[in-house]
């Protein structure tokens, strides 16, 4: 699959470069063993928060042509990939469909997104679960887009 911490550079490249988006922080890198299918190696996992303008739904789609780009290919549920990218929260939106759940379904349960979660947003009630498997991997640093014309904060003139 390639060089895990390296996808998970490009991925925050893009993110950071995607218009409406501004990466405000960026847990530290975890190692988990894979969940679901196991014939694969182990996944490193962070979290983001973001500031956004966009929508959940393009959002969504932001995210997936990343993961496009980076070579995700869907072919077998929890197998090997080259990066996964999900929402997790937004706001304080509920909502369920085809295409999209928030919060993520399975959040709660899995100590390898509470863990980077907690580091992101750490005023987070959430109990983690048992931690056992989740390993400190190293930290991630991005530049903030304060002064970058990707920041939400920045809207075009009228």
């Amino acid at each position: 699959m390639g060089d895990r911490l390296d996808f998970l550079r490009k991925a925050l490249k893009r993110l950071q470069e995607t218009d409406d988006i501004c990466v405000e922080a960026v847990s530290s890198v975890y190692e988990t063993e894979p969940v679901g299918y196991r014939e694969q190696p182990d996944f490193l996992n962070l979290a983001v928060r973001i500031d956004t303008l966009l929508s959940p739904e393009i959002l969504l789609s932001e995210l997936q042509r990343i993961e496009k780009d980076l070579g995700r290919k869907r072919t077998r549920r929890f197998g090997p990939r080259t990066i996964d990218i999900d929402i997790l929260l937004f706001e304080n939106q509920e909502r369920s469909d085809d295409r999209l759940s928030i919060p993520h379904p399975r959040m709660k349960q899995r100590a390898f997104v509470l863990i980077p979660l907690r580091d992101v947003m750490p005023d987070m009630s959430e109990v983690v679960p048992d931690d056992a498997g989740v390993r400190y991997y190293c930290d991630m640093d991005l530049p903030s887009c304060e002064n970058d014309s990707h920041s939400p904060a920045k809207l075009p003139p009228d």
